[in-house]
């Protein structure tokens, strides 16, 4: 694996994800040792061509011999074309590109409300995008409600099955009801919240995911289906509270938060 020497990528320090990542580029050897820098911790001479804003919305390459940018996903096609050439016609077939441009820009403009972190003061933070934030709340809906649906034929013997699109529009629902109460409360909160909130539940959708492959092989066990599925609401109402600290909500969407699935709870017992 080859090492591109002479480069600095600059990432935020403030997102787990882009110190992991850029963390391994080191470890690896595809970048040098002293090739990775929080922009926050940017000299001010490293390179006068670097766009600050910028390169809080996309991670960005330095050249520190010609004083060349890279910006987003280009930085990343250039740091493994280098590393393992193989995959250099890949990183040039216009389509790809097309499609790992808007990928990573949905991941980048989300990044905080994936894996939120305490914000610093006075550090330059990524825009906002409302397109890319409504996709990320869209997409994280459908795909839990889908992983739900499959679930709660797991859980017949306790709750009522219902029909198709209860799921969807349970968790539809639960958008609208925290997107009023928190609009009231601290609506310059709203779209933070709202992705966070979404994280939570997309979350929860993947830790039921090993009982749903793997139901095949168990016993039927209702009672261990109901027990396993408190237990991931459980530890989403924890990460939730845990969330809200960081936003600093306070208590109130932590309790509307369950008060709305309480609601749920009786209306589908009632029916």
């Amino acid at each position: 694996m080859r090492t591109l020497k002479n480069h600095v990528i600059l990432f935020d320090n403030e997102c787990p994800m882009c110190y992991a990542y850029t963390k391994v580029f080191v470890k690896t050897g595809m970048l040098a040792k002293d090739g990775r820098e929080a922009y926050q911790e940017m000299p001010q001479d490293i390179c006068p061509l670097v766009d600050r804003q910028r390169v809080a919305n996309e991670i960005a390459l330095i050249n520190t011999e010609t004083g060349e940018v890279t910006y987003g996903i280009q930085s990343l096609f250039k740091i493994i074309a280098h590393a393992i050439p193989f995959f250099k016609p890949l990183f040039l077939f216009g389509p790809f590109i097309y499609l790992m441009r808007k990928f990573y820009a949905f991941i980048s403009y989300n990044r905080k409300v994936i894996i939120p972190a305490a914000v610093k003061e006075n550090t330059i933070q990524p825009a906002f995008k409302l397109h890319y934030r409504i996709a990320y709340l869209l997409s994280t809906w459908l795909i839990t409600a889908y992983v739900l649906t499959a679930y709660a034929h797991l859980l017949t013997d306790f709750v009522p099955l219902g029909n198709q699109y209860r799921e969807y529009l349970i968790c539809g629902g639960q958008l609208f009801f925290q997107g009023a109460i928190i609009l009231f409360y601290r609506k310059e909160k709203l779209w933070d919240y709202l992705g966070n909130m979404m994280t939570i539940s997309f979350a929860g959708s993947l830790l039921l995911l090993p009982v749903l492959t793997l139901v095949k092989y168990l016993e039927s066990q209702p009672v261990f289906f109901v027990l396993y599925f408190l237990m991931v609401a459980g530890l989403m109402f924890l990460e939730h509270i845990r969330r809200s600290k960081l936003l600093k909500l306070g208590w109130l969407m932590s309790v509307s938060w369950a008060l709305y699935r309480l609601i749920v709870l009786g209306l589908i017992f009632s029916f």
